[in-house]
């Protein structure tokens, strides 16, 4: 295995709509390079949550 596998996979959800799916996996001596520790927790929220205005302008751009 190489030192990142991005696992893709993608279908119709229940509305019918289509839909994407990913998966990252990292050995743990690459994230030891970059001064993290496999075992360190994940993200966590510190703040509020973005506006509104904010989602829809980004979801415009994506298209």
């Amino acid at each position: 295995m190489s030192e990142v596998l991005i696992d893709l996979a993608c279908g119709p959800g229940r509305d019918g709509q289509w839909r994407g799916w990913f998966a990252a996996h990292v050995r743990a001596d690459a994230l030891r390079r970059l001064g993290l520790r496999p075992d360190q927790p994940g993200a966590e929220v510190d703040g509020p949550s973005p506006p509104g205005w904010w989602h829809a302008a980004a979801e415009r751009l994506a298209r």
